[in-house]
């Protein structure tokens, strides 16, 4: 071996499948999915830089969850529709570190952002005469700069963790991504220490982000459950259940890949919940808020009004 860090200068991506009329639906399906994605999540930013009625922080952390959807999803799917359609799909080891870092940053992104969403409505429940105090530009900044911080550390606890592994061959990731479990795999160094930071450093974010969710939301059960109007209560509860919907389905995946014991599940079911969880849930996301949220249907009808009445 020589002094260079890997003798490996590129790796194949096995994909999702071999089958090619499987691989040509499962194109078609994942280029609708990405277009909806991307259109979907573009038009939640653009509705709320637009609508003076969504300039709060709530929607102001929801603009910025869009801007996460895109980016993670952007970080695989465009190089698995790549695979689907050649051969060999092979990444050099740059775009492998680059793909794998940019996946974690935006996938960490979307867990603070998730947790910051729901403080956001434990204020807004339980403290709402203290929200333009407790939620004030300054507050949800600081918020914002934590989660691009702790997007960056984590990440480079990856790549960091990645570059260090030697790789002699095979090359072969039996992934449709450069994900850190399958790398590891092929490595041909001692991968202990490798292997275990960034697993602490994701394993610490899921659950700090996942106790001030849980937390938020029982005491925001709490506060609801002591309301005399039923009316209130409804009111109050329909504000948090397009919120609780995307952390039920983004923790929910990723808890089945990186808590779940690796012996209760195959490597084929790993991909299939990353499809969902890197793939699906970016599109679907744009989809719950703007279904289930009144303000948004009522800002989005508002904006396609003063465009038609414009022409």
């Amino acid at each position: 071996m020589d002094g260079n860090h890997t003798a490996v200068t590129e790796f194949i991506l096995l994909g999702l499948t071999d089958d090619p009329v499987l691989r040509v639906i499962l194109f078609m399906v994942i280029l609708c999915i990405y277009l909806v994605t991307v259109f979907g999540n573009l038009s939640t930013i653009l509705l709320i830089r637009l609508s003076s009625q969504l300039h709060h922080p709530m929607y102001f952390f929801l603009s910025h969850l869009a801007f996460a959807d895109i980016g993670y999803s952007s970080s695989v799917t465009p190089n698995m529709l790549v695979n689907f359609l050649v051969e060999t799909n092979t990444i050099s080891y740059l775009g492998c570190s680059t793909q794998l870092g940019s996946a974690v940053y935006f996938g960490t992104s979307e867990c603070f952002l998730l947790a910051s969403m729901a403080y956001d409505r434990f204020v807004a429940i339980c403290n709402p005469l203290l929200y333009s105090n407790k939620m004030s530009t300054q507050v949800y900044l600081q918020l914002l700069i934590v989660t691009y911080i702790g997007g960056c550390i984590n990440a480079s606890s990856f790549t960091i963790s990645f570059c260090s592994l030697l790789f002699c061959g095979p090359n072969a990731v039996n992934h449709f991504f450069c994900d850190f479990a399958p790398l590891v795999e092929l490595s041909c160094s001692d991968v202990s220490v490798p292997a275990v930071i960034p697993s602490f450093s994701a394993g610490s974010i899921i659950v700090v982000t996942v106790i001030v969710i849980a937390v938020s939301y029982i005491c925001i059960l709490i506060t609801i459950l002591k309301m005399p109007s039923t009316e209130g209560r409804h009111k109050a509860f329909s504000t948090c259940t397009s919120h609780l919907t995307a952390v039920t389905l983004f923790y929910g995946t990723i808890t089945f890949i990186y808590v779940m014991p690796k012996s209760s599940y195959s490597t084929d079911q790993n991909k299939v919940v990353s499809v969902f969880y890197m793939v699906v849930i970016p599109m679907l996301n744009p989809l719950i808020y703007s279904l289930r949220n009144k303000e948004i249907k009522e800002a989005l009808k508002r904006e396609l009004g003063r465009k038609i009445f414009s022409k």
